[in-house]
């Protein structure tokens, strides 16, 4: 299990010292944007997309500080109802993919996406309770435009055999296991989840419990590293649904914090088990987002726990049970 970094919070330094830095800390991995929300600060993907010298180049620069890819990041919004912008996504998401099969990496982290709450409306529409009725039908609808879409692109990830790593994100269509799985068991094997524990703590999810059934259906492709702490003095006024803006930290009834912050030591350690249990060995791609710390302190402190969470080695013969 490697600990890695998805380096949009770098992205003001060039990919070589993002690199050379996180070498330093421990870092082994590192899962890359090329478009949409992460931006492509460090894999712009229009220039490496079928350039041969452009990737061996990149191979040439990740080999020198011992880094693996882990996944290529491309976070936006392939179902929403403005033509032109789900265009822009698709062809980011799809590009993407065959980007990753050009450099031999595993897997595409992305969104599902958010339909309108029907075809003639203008903006995407969360629904997050069946009543009154036309919730319930437009929740139907949005399954109706995402089983369509995403029945091709499974296949165009396929075609690559390239894992499709959706996040798990409210004001997105799949926001919680079993609608992940829902999405995997409508198209196939390739759609499965980058699994963020973030957004599923303050939803008040079991996370250890989300892994185990995920992992039942071989459903994780990639490992967000990110912690959220719920403040219950804000939650028990106002409950978790909070549009209080992220820097607002002081009036939030959550906030996503540094690797620790949230959630003990302990707890990530059991993390890490139970994804060794289900047979996840990949990286855990911590994803700073915590706006009381800088990104640098804050991945700091994330691989200072992980380093005394994660294993190094696969598990040796069970002596003791023969």
């Amino acid at each position: 299990m490697q600990i890695g970094v998805l380096t949009v919070p770098l992205g003001d330094r060039p990919l070589s010292d993002a690199l050379s830095y996180l070498d330093d800390i421990g870092v082994g991995a590192v899962e890359l944007g090329c478009g949409g929300f992460p931006g492509d600060d460090h894999l712009p993907r229009e220039e490496y997309l079928g350039d041969e010298d452009a990737q061996a180049d990149l191979h040439e620069l990740l080999d020198e500080h011992g880094m693996d890819v882990s996944a290529l990041a491309t976070h936006n919004n392939p179902l929403h109802p403005d033509e032109e912008r789900a265009a822009e996504a698709d062809t980011e998401l799809r590009e993407a993919i065959e980007l990753a099969d050009q450099l031999g990496v595993d897997a595409v982290t992305c969104f599902s996406g958010l339909p309108a709450g029907g075809p003639n409306d203008e903006v995407p529409n969360w629904v997050t309770a069946p009543w009154p009725g036309e919730h319930a039908d437009a929740h139907e609808y949005q399954w109706e435009v995402a089983v369509e879409y995403w029945t091709d692109l499974a296949d165009h990830a396929a075609a690559h055999d390239v894992d499709v790593a959706i996040e798990m994100h409210p004001n997105m269509l799949v926001y919680e296991p079993h609608g992940m799985l829902e999405l995997r068991e409508a198209t196939n094997e390739y759609i499965g989840a980058n699994f963020d524990p973030s957004h599923l703590y303050w939803q008040g999810i079991d996370v250890t419990a989300a892994i185990r059934l995920l992992g039942d259906h071989d459903a994780i492709h990639h490992f967000h590293a990110k912690d959220t702490k719920v403040y219950e003095e804000n939650a028990r006024e106002k409950g978790v649904l909070d549009t209080t803006g992220y820097t607002e930290e002081a009036d939030r009834s959550w906030l996503f914090r540094s690797i620790g912050y949230g959630h003990g030591e302990q707890h990530w350690k059991d993390v890490v088990s139970t994804l060794r249990m289900v047979g996840y060995d990949g990286a855990l791609s911590i994803e700073h987002e915590d706006s009381l710390t800088s990104a640098r302190e804050g991945l700091e402190k994330a691989v200072d726990v992980l380093d005394r969470a994660v294993f190094e080695t696969q598990p040796g013969d069970a002596y003791w049970a023969e």
